[in-house]
């Protein structure tokens, strides 16, 4: 059987911190959903102009990609990563096939945001607020639990790799965060600058 691994208090409490971020934008979108769904003339407290317009969000068919509100698909993975994040604060080891399992949930929901991002800027045309935050946990979660599952060899990769994702872990998400970022101010650049 093999050797279960646990995880640094760093990661973990990233791992914390990302699901409780997530997880509470998923659950004040899912309020706003619902109050929405009760009054359609209700306009969310994140909906502050043309583009930052939470309320456009909601009421887009996207924002039940899966018959269902997202949000609440949100309310349970980040429940789930806030229970792995404190179990590993508490000192909990798991076996591969766990933590690959974390990372494939996280690969999924870092493909989901992606494709939400990408009708958000270009199908929907606005933002919302919360989304936003859900957007970067999940982003800066994916990258870090990956670069955690090469490290311990969960996932095959060359050691040079290996190495760069031991020492500049923090890279991919910030680049690929500034990359959504620059994708939103060249999006709306004439609205930003007017």
């Amino acid at each position: 059987m093999a050797q279960a691994v646990g995880a640094g208090r760093g990661f973990a409490l990233l791992t914390l911190v990302a699901g409780s971020a997530g997880l509470l934008a998923s659950w004040v979108i899912t309020l706003d959903k619902f109050k929405l769904l009760e009054n359609p003339h209700f306009v969310p407290g994140c909906s502050l102009n043309p583009v930052v317009s939470c309320g456009s969000v909601m009421k887009s068919a996207q924002a039940s990609a899966f018959g269902f509100p997202n949000p609440m698909l949100g309310l349970v993975a980040y429940a789930v990563v806030i229970c792995v994040g404190t179990s590993l604060l508490a000192g909990a080891r798991f076996p591969a096939w766990y933590w690959l399992t974390f990372d494939a949930g996280c690969a999924f929901g870092v493909g989901f945001v992606s494709w939400l991002q990408f009708e958000s800027l270009y199908r929907i045309g606005a933002l919302c607020l919360w989304c936003c935050q859900a957007w970067v946990a999940t982003i800066v979660l994916f990258w870090y639990v990956t670069a955690f599952a090469v490290r311990r060899r969960f996932l095959p990769a060359p050691r040079p790799l290996r190495e760069f994702l031991g020492e500049f872990t923090w890279l991919l998400p910030v680049l690929h965060t500034g990359v959504v970022g620059m994708l939103v101010l060249t999006r709306w650049w004439d609205f930003w600058t007017s």
